[in-house]
C-alpha cells in the first residue's frame, strides 16, 4: 500500500522543469473513475473522497483526460463543489480535497491569492488556477492494473466463500459436534468482510475436517431406496414418447438396455439414462440430443427439487458433470422417498471424493423397477 502511494505521489508532484511520465494518449475519465472505485481499498480511498473526485471530473468539459501537466485544470469554488455534492460541509470538502492531493491523484495549481480562476484570450484558456486532474492520466496504467488484480481477488474470494458454505453444511448434516468451534468460526467469517488469506485458511481447515469423515463401507448404498408402490397398474405404465424418424438410433439404444449386462450399466451411456429416468420430461419434454443438454437440464432442475447451486457445483467437481447430472435425474425419479435431496447429493459427492461412488446401483434400481412394471398380465 505504501509503495503504491509513494509511486503515485512521485509521478505527479515533481519539481519545476523536470519531465513527468504521462501516457501518450488521453484516458476516458469515467472508465478511470470506475477502475479507481474497484481498487479503492488498495489506494485507501473512501467512497466520499471518490465522490469529491467525481464532482471535480464533472467540471472537465471533455470525457478524455489529456496527457500533459496543466492541461486538465478545473477551477470550481468550494461553494460550487459543495452544491454539486448535495451540500457537503466545506470543512469536510477541504479534507477530502487534501486527501486527493496527498495521494497524488490531483495537483494544486494555486494563484497568488489562492483563488481559483482562468484567464482567456479569445475562446481559449491561456492560464488556469485550481485543481489539475492530469495526474490521473499519468497513473492510468497503474490504476487499471490494480483494479484488474482487485477483480481477480474478488472472484477468488467468492469461490472460497462457496467452498466454506458447502463444507460447513456437510459437517453440520454429518453431526460433527467436535467441530463446533470451527463451524462457528466459519459462520462468523461468512457474515463479515475478511481477507483472502483468512478465507483460504478456514476453507483448508473445513476441507480437512470433511476429509476425516468416515466413508460408507458398502458401495451398494449408492442405490436409491426401494419402496413398495401402492398405485394401480394403469398408473405405472411405461412412459411413451413420439420421436422423429432421425432419432431411431437413440431409440434403439434405449430399447437395447435390457440386453446389456447389468454390470455395464453406467452414467456414460446416454441412452440408458434416458430410458431409466423419465420424470424430468414433465419439465423438459423436448428431445435430448447430447450430454451437454442433459447436464444443462439437471443444473436447471436442481434448485427446483431442493438442491442449491453450490451443492450441484461441488458434485460436478467431485464426480464429473455426467455423473452429477445422472444423480440429479435419479433423485428426481424417487423424490417422494428422499427427505433432503441436497443432503443426499452432498453425501454422494463426499463418497465420490473418497473414490467409493458409482452411478451403477442407482441405475440398476431404476431399470429393475421399470422391468417389474412391464410384467403385467395381458388379455
Amino acid at each position: 500500500m505504501s509503495f503504491v502511494k509513494k509511486a503515485m505521489k512521485h509521478a505527479s508532484q515533481t519539481e519545476f522543469g523536470r519531465p513527468e511520465s504521462f501516457v501518450p494518449a488521453s484516458v476516458d475519465k469515467w472508465e478511470l473513475l470506475s477502475a479507481l472505485t474497484a481498487a479503492a481499498p488498495d489506494f485507501d480511498l473512501s467512497h466520499r473522497t471518490l465522490g469529491v473526485l467525481r464532482a471535480l471530473l464533472t467540471f472537465l468539459p471533455d470525457r478524455a483526460i489529456p496527457a500533459g501537466a496543466g492541461r486538465a485544470v478545473v477551477y470550481p469554488s468550494n461553494r460550487t463543489l459543495s452544491e454539486r455534492l448535495n451540500g457537503m460541509p466545506e470543512s469536510t470538502l477541504r479534507r477530502h480535497l487534501a486527501r486527493l492531493v496527498e495521494l497524488g491523484l490531483v495537483n494544486r495549481q494555486d494563484s497568488a491569492n489562492r483563488k481559483r480562476y482562468a484567464r482567456r484570450v479569445g475562446q481559449g484558456v491561456q492560464v488556469a488556477f485550481g485543481f489539475d486532474l492530469s495526474p490521473l492520466n499519468g497513473h492510468a496504467d497503474q490504476i487499471f492494473a490494480v483494479a484488474h488484480a482487485a477483480h481477480q481477488r474478488a472472484e477468488r474470494m467468492r469461490v472460497l466463500r462457496d467452498r466454506i458454505a458447502a463444507a460447513r453444511q456437510i459437517l453440520i448434516e454429518a453431526g460433527q459436534g467436535a467441530c463446533a468451534g470451527l463451524l462457528e468460526t466459519a459462520r462468523l467469517i461468512l457474515r463479515r468482510k475478511v481477507g483472502e488469506n483468512d478465507l483460504a485458511e478456514i476453507a483448508a481447515r473445513l476441507d480437512e475436517a470433511v476429509a476425516r469423515l468416515e466413508p460408507v463401507e458398502n458401495p451398494a448404498d449408492n442405490a436409491l431406496p426401494q419402496v413398495e408402490m401402492s398405485a394401480t397398474g394403469s398408473q405405472n405404465e411405461r412412459h411413451i414418447q413420439d420421436s422423429p424418424e432421425k432419432d431411431i438410433d437413440s431409440e434403439r439404444a434405449g430399447e437395447a438396455t435390457a440386453d446389456i449386462p447389468r454390470s455395464r450399466v453406467s452414467a456414460e451411456d446416454l441412452g440408458q439414462i434416458l430410458t431409466a429416468c423419465t420424470e424430468f420430461r414433465q419439465y423438459y419434454p423436448g428431445r435430448v440430443r447430447d450430454w451437454q443438454e442433459l447436464v444443462a437440464i439437471a443444473e436447471k432442475l436442481s434448485p427446483m427439487i431442493g438442491i442449491d447451486a453450490p451443492v450441484f457445483h461441488d458434485a460436478r467437481l467431485s464426480m464429473g458433470a455426467k455423473a452429477a447430472a445422472t444423480s440429479v435425474l435419479c433423485i428426481l425419479e424417487r423424490l417422494g422417498d428422499i427427505r433432503s435431496p441436497g443432503a443426499y447429493l452432498r453425501r454422494l459427492a463426499q463418497k465420490a471424493r473418497a473414490g467409493r461412488f458409482s452411478c451403477e446401483p442407482m441405475l440398476k434400481a431404476l431399470i429393475n423397477r421399470a422391468d417389474s412394471r412391464d410384467c403385467q398380465l395381458t388379455i
